[in-house]
């Protein structure tokens, strides 16, 4: 039950960047679950990869063969191909292998990603199977059928698109993106793909990814999970005529980095509205910390309380829940008399209690919308920091209790 996500807007083609989609049936016959993605010859591309120490066979391949040079992303959704140890990383290794040897390129510039089910053995003879299908089926103009070969529990495909012109030049910046479950991304999403034909060295293209994830993807959580597999790439392509990016400033930089940052704020806020079960998109605004980091404790203490989150399946404005995950979050000498709640534009705690002004029927309002907003102020500083989450329904429970069947 996706909340204010609707169909797919029109995702441009970025020039020097094909996708093409097959079926493996890893999961079920007739399922588009392979993905293949060409770089044109001399791209740049940087990665931002999981911290879970449990990280998947081919987060260590892409993590390694994304410092040299790029021609081919290979995905795979059903099977995650994590927990799998040295055979995993064979299994990766082998799929990567196949595709160069029909694409006729170097093995070490083929990345493998997959997402799926953790822990069974990477159908590596289904993909194999696949990967010329795959290939035949390459177009710059393929999108929007990646985004939902790239699907797992989804229910609607993820992507967002920009424009803009330099020196008469028009540059792309597409991308798209899964998750819907096991989101607490510490460095990006589940899968992400961004690709635009902007000419950037490689050195400014990692901090711009960098830095564009930790402004959106490592700002979502949806059940305080992260993912063995998370991975987000960007590609820049060079097909722009324009003079190379080698540094982060000047006028071309500030246009592709607004572009990047709003193509991931997107897709990164499209994977909290497509949430497993969700029925609301809550966000989390604290204020007035003495240090980001303290905004950012506040904030994920609200954003995975299970209290909070059914309180808000349910429209119930149990503020007290908010004012015990604030208190609980671990900020050093919390002064609580000076923190202020509110509910949309509600205010629901004042000085660290109830707001003479407030009434259960101007909470209960709020909490009946589908999009809420949680904003605290702490009263300690200037630092804010913003966190995008959802409620936890029955749904939820149900979807992950069955995911394997």
């Amino acid at each position: 039950m996706a909340v204010g996500l609707g169909p797919l807007s029109t995702l441009h083609p970025v020039p020097g960047f094909e996708l093409g989609i097959a079926s493996a049936g890893i999961k079920r016959p007739g399922r588009k679950d392979v993905v293949v993605m060409r770089c044109a010859e001399g791209s740049s591309v940087a990665g931002v990869f999981t911290l879970n120490a449990f990280c998947a066979a081919p987060v260590i391949l892409a993590k390694k063969r994304v410092q040299g040079p790029v021609r081919y992303l290979l995905t795979n959704t059903g099977n995650a191909n994590a927990g799998t140890g040295e055979p995993g990383l064979q299994d990766a290794s082998r799929t990567c292998a196949a595709l160069a040897q029909l694409a006729g390129v170097e093995e070490s510039t083929v990345l493998p990603f997959s997402t799926g089910v953790i822990g069974e053995p990477l159908p590596v003879e289904k993909i194999e199977g696949a990967l010329q299908a795959a290939l035949d089926d390459l177009s710059e103009k393929h999108w929007a059928e990646a985004a939902v070969g790239i699907m797992t529990t989804d229910t609607l495909p993820k992507g967002a698109s920009r424009q803009f012109v330099h020196d008469g030049v028009t540059v792309t910046v597409t991308g798209i993106s899964k998750g819907a479950g096991m989101i607490k991304p510490n460095m990006a999403t589940m899968l992400g793909y961004i690709a635009t034909d902007a000419k950037v060295a490689q050195g400014v293209l990692r901090d711009l990814l960098r830095d564009a994830a930790n402004k959106s993807f490592n700002r979502i959580t949806i059940d305080g999970d992260t993912s063995t597999n998370d991975c987000c790439m960007l590609i820049a392509t060079g097909k722009a005529a324009l003079p190379e990016i080698t540094q982060a400033s000047g006028a071309l930089f500030a246009a592709l980095k607004q572009a990047v940052f709003e193509v991931c704020m997107e897709v990164a806020q499209a994977i909290v509205r497509d949430g497993e079960g969700a029925t609301k998109f809550v966000t989390v605004q604290v204020n007035g910390g003495a240090t980001h980091q303290e905004c950012l404790d506040v904030g994920y203490a609200v954003a995975h309380s299970p209290l909070i989150k059914t309180a808000l399946f349910a429209s119930d404005p149990n503020w007290g829940r908010i004012l015990a995950a604030v208190g609980r979050a671990g900020v050093a000498q919390l002064d609580v008399s000076k923190i202020d709640v509110f509910l949309g534009e509600v205010c629901i705690a004042s000085r660290g209690c109830r707001a003479a002004s407030y009434t259960e029927a101007q909470g209960s309002a709020v909490m009946a919308e589908a999009e809420i907003t949680i904003r605290i102020e702490l009263g300690r500083g200037s630092c804010s920091e913003t966190i995008w989450t959802t409620d936890l329904s029955h749904e939820y429970v149900k979807i992950n209790a069955e995911y394997r069947t």
